[in-house]
């Protein structure tokens, strides 16, 4: 394990568990001090006495699409750890399953509203703290945002989006942002439940690698596009998917 992130802040939204907690650990674990996001107190409570405690971890609850628990995360990082690095946009929702057309609007409007706005709304916040130091921004897209997806057709819609607004706000914010994205296939989450839950086995077979994710793959691809190892790349989404594209699969 490197010290990359020694003396730098970052928030990780949608960090209670699964990929975000896994991405705030290996922040923390390269030295970096977090504060992280979600909707339930005792869930964020849990997880910073995991990460090492308040003298490392924070944690402010609330929902992410809200612009007020934006704009109090980001000042809280700032006033508690006295700066801020990097912004690593984890949080996504699917409530929903099935065809585009058959879809709810008011749940599309929620996916989109949460997937897609809420990145926004926290990079806007994040740029305007920003004094000088080049900051990172890392988006948690999906191998659904790549092509049509089977079954989360807003869903994918919505990563799509975010890999555009990744390269939109990249090519609008250099050089004071950096903003890339990962793409991950299935991870072992229980937000991924559903795509893989009692039948991990053949779900697995379909990737070259022979398993699916943990969330420990993505946190370290995260922790590489926010650190000054790719200090020169912005605009881009790392597919993280055990080789899952390779054969056309989502």
């Amino acid at each position: 394990m490197t010290a990359r992130f020694v003396g730098r802040v970052a928030v990780v939204t949608g960090a209670s568990r699964g990929i975000g907690l896994a991405v705030a650990q290996r922040l923390v674990d390269e030295g970096a001090r977090v504060v992280i996001t979600a909707r339930n107190q005792d869930a964020l409570d849990a997880a910073v006495e995991q990460l090492g405690g308040p003298s490392v971890a924070l944690a402010v609850a609330g929902r992410a699409d809200d612009e007020t628990h934006q704009a109090e995360t980001i000042a809280r990082a700032v006033e508690v750890f006295g700066r801020l690095d990097v912004l690593v946009n984890n949080t996504g929702i699917n409530p929903v399953s099935g065809p585009v057309l058959d879809t709810d609007l008011d749940a599309a409007r929620k996916i989109l509203g949460v997937n897609v706005l809420g990145v926004i709304g926290w990079a806007r916040r994040f740029r305007k703290q920003l004094d000088g130091a080049v900051g990172a921004v890392v988006n948690v897209a999906s191998v659904a945002g790549l092509r049509p997806a089977t079954d989360i057709g807003v869903y994918g819609v919505s990563k799509s989006a975010v890999i555009a607004l990744t390269a939109q706000l990249a090519a609008e914010n250099s050089p004071a942002m950096r903003v890339n994205a990962v793409a991950p296939a299935v991870v072992r989450t229980r937000f991924a439940g559903p795509l893989y839950e009692g039948r991990e086995e053949q779900v697995a077979a379909d990737y070259p690698l022979g398993r699916l994710g943990e969330p420990e793959d993505i946190a370290a691809a995260v922790a590489f596009l926010a650190s000054d190892d790719a200090a020169w790349i912005t605009g881009q989404t790392l597919v993280v998917d055990g080789g899952l594209t390779l054969s056309g699969g989502v």
